[in-house]
């Protein structure tokens, strides 16, 4: 039980240090959650969102602050993201995380040969 929480508490660190460095830190806690401590894709998914959420929020402020927010897509945007959330909540809920597991590693295979073509 001890070196568990040593084991995640590395993963966060390292994951957290990346993601200053500019890597997707998102993306890397969902693999390290899933592929290195068994954690089920939903319950990844749902831990992913919680620390993504408040950086989400200081980031809109300071980039509001500094006057680079488009207010009126932000209320025209707002609403939808609610809608998209909360169906897509509420759908992950009700698959088998096999066939939420194939979409995702897709997504990530596309991501990262997009990344290479592009530079």
């Amino acid at each position: 039980m001890s070196g568990e929480w040593m084991v995640a508490f590395g993963c966060a660190l390292g994951c957290g240090v990346l993601t200053a460095w500019g890597v997707g830190g998102g993306t890397l806690l969902l693999l390290v959650m899933t592929l290195v401590l068994g954690i089920e894709q939903q319950t990844a998914q749902g831990i992913n969102l919680l620390f993504f959420l408040p950086s989400a929020a200081m980031a809109l402020w300071m980039h509001h602050r500094q006057g680079f927010v488009h207010v009126p897509t932000l209320k025209t945007a707002i609403p939808w993201g609610v809608v998209g959330a909360v169906a897509g909540a509420w759908l992950a809920t009700g698959i088998d995380t096999e066939l939420l597991r194939r979409p995702f590693g897709i997504y990530l295979l596309v991501a990262g040969v997009m990344m290479l073509v592009r530079k």
